[in-house]
């Protein structure tokens, strides 16, 4: 067996079919320890350079669905590629993230994996990339309907005003008035009142 078939098969079931050779070859260009992690509530994926003992590290959530982690792999490549060029010099989400990101993600929409949907999610911000995939809710939208989801989440904005929602932690709130860009919602237990992003997942009541 050649050495990239292992990682391959293992890779599969994380990413779609067509995308796996070149992961690998970004993967193994610039000597990148993967790690695939639980169920990370604050971020999807995660970047650490290269140090003098220890190769490039990047880690991603392994409940993502597959076109959730090849897109968050891709944001995180683009982490290392700009660290390679510029060091610390430069903003993390800057122009030179924000152009090595985005001819990453143009060498995967090339090999015609992404379903429309998604691809037309990317052309709305692929000239402006916002500095994380979760902050990009036209595609979050569109990733959460490719999500297995058995434990029947739904986004904030799909709870109707004055409906009742529960968040992991338990808590319990019922679902207010959009105010901008975030839902004001009152917390039951003590009337404290929250601002939720629309796309923030949680479970009827």
């Amino acid at each position: 067996m050649s050495k990239k078939e292992a990682p391959l098969s293992h890779l599969q079931q994380f990413i779609p079919d067509k995308a796996g050779q070149l992961v690998l070859d970004y993967l193994h260009q610039y000597k990148v320890h993967l790690t695939i992690t639980r169920e990370r509530k604050t971020i999807l994926g995660d970047y650490r350079h290269a140090t003098l003992f220890q190769h490039h590290r990047i880690s991603i959530n392994g409940n993502l669905n597959k076109y959730g982690f090849l897109i968050t792999l891709i944001h995180e490549l683009g982490h290392l590629i700009t660290f390679m060029q510029y060091g610390n010099r430069v903003q993390s989400h800057g122009k030179e993230w924000k152009l090595a990101y985005r001819k990453i993600l143009e060498s995967f929409i090339a090999l015609n994996i992404f379903p429309d949907d998604i691809l037309r999610a990317f052309q709305k911000s692929i000239h402006n990339l916002p500095a994380s995939s979760c902050a990009d809710e036209d595609l979050i939208r569109v990733l959460k309907k490719y999500d297995q989801n058995p434990d029947a989440l739904l986004l904030v904005e799909q709870i109707s005003e004055g409906n009742l929602f529960s968040i992991d932690n338990g808590k319990v709130f019922k679902r207010g008035k959009k105010i901008r860009k975030r839902f004001q919602c009152e917390e039951v237990a003590t009337g404290k009142l929250y601002l939720f992003s629309p796309i923030y997942e949680v479970k009827a009541v």
